[in-house]
């Protein structure tokens, strides 16, 4: 296990991941979110209209190009489709507010009473700490969320504590997918190589197959995943743990603003309401992100 400056392991990083994720990703299925992207105008027969929206806001109303750089691993068609026309149907600001009211309905269909319960409260004010020390030097998607003003309401103010710490954690897993000499597509393939989710999972980031195809031959010619089959080396699974390490060094820079006990009390702060969100149905069992399997 790495070890971290300060006492934090990379273990005890990951972790803080994976409860957070789910309580951030609410903002991308629940209806009361989707209702407020129908109000202002945008399509939810699918999320994607709305996701590609919801999650770019904070950079202001930016081009196709400027998205798919931030996020990465999407086909730049797919962001084209959706970001192309985001703008003409609401303001970014507009957006930005349509997210809290969003997640504050959320949050209380989901957590009932618990959404106004010490305990949360208690968890906003630690995750803020955390996310208030966050350096977002070099990550896009951090920095634009962390300059946007604190909502008032403590369990939105978790809500932004999390959405901060996640994407300061995505924007390192990119720079950690460039050390690692993996292009969009080919941190899709090589994911999907050990397991992470299935291919068909990973094809809805809207790369062709042609485009999946040439990626694995790509990382075959390097000895990372198996010509015939598409699966992982030995080395290609090296590769990716290297990845996660990364990863997991880049993200824990915020938590050692907290003490380790801290640490521990957020952990356990954060049980009864990770339970809630992933007993609510909302979110898919299987996502491209690999929580439990990396």
């Amino acid at each position: 296990m790495v070890k971290h400056e300060g006492g934090l392991d990379s273990g005890r990083v990951r972790q803080l991941w994976h409860l957070l994720e789910p309580l951030h990703a609410v903002l991308y299925y629940a209806p009361e979110v989707f209702e407020e992207a129908a109000a202002l105008g945008y399509g939810t027969a699918e999320r994607w209209p709305t996701y590609f929206p919801y999650r770019a806001a904070p950079l202001g109303a930016v081009g196709a190009e400027q998205v798919t750089s931030a996020f990465y691993s999407f086909s730049p068609r797919m962001v084209a489709e959706h970001i192309g026309p985001a703008w003409k149907i609401a303001s970014p600001e507009a957006l930005l507010r349509a997210r809290v009211r969003g997640m504050d309905r959320a949050y209380r269909a989901i957590f009932g009473d618990r959404v106004d319960s010490p305990e949360l409260a208690e968890a906003a004010a630690l995750a803020r700490r955390a996310a208030e020390a966050a350096d977002t030097a070099g990550r896009p998607l951090a920095a634009a969320n962390a300059a946007l003003d604190w909502p008032q309401a403590p369990h939105l103010q978790f809500w932004h504590a999390a959405t901060v710490l996640r994407e300061h954690r995505g924007d390192g897993h990119i720079a950690a997918l460039q050390v690692a000499g993996l292009d969009p597509v080919e941190s899709l393939v090589s994911f999907a190589a050990i397991g992470a989710a299935s291919v068909e999972r990973f094809e809805s980031r809207g790369w062709n197959p042609e485009e999946w195809t040439a990626a694995r031959d790509r990382l075959a010619a390097r000895g990372l995943v198996d010509a015939a089959d598409g699966t992982a080396t030995e080395a290609g699974r090296e590769l990716r743990r290297t990845v996660e390490e990364h990863t997991d060094r880049l993200a824990a820079a915020p938590w050692r603003a907290l003490t380790l006990e801290e640490v521990d009390r957020l952990v356990e702060l954060l049980g009864e309401f990770w339970v809630a969100v992933l007993s609510s149905g909302l979110l898919p069992s299987e996502t491209t992100l690999g929580i439990g399997k990396v």
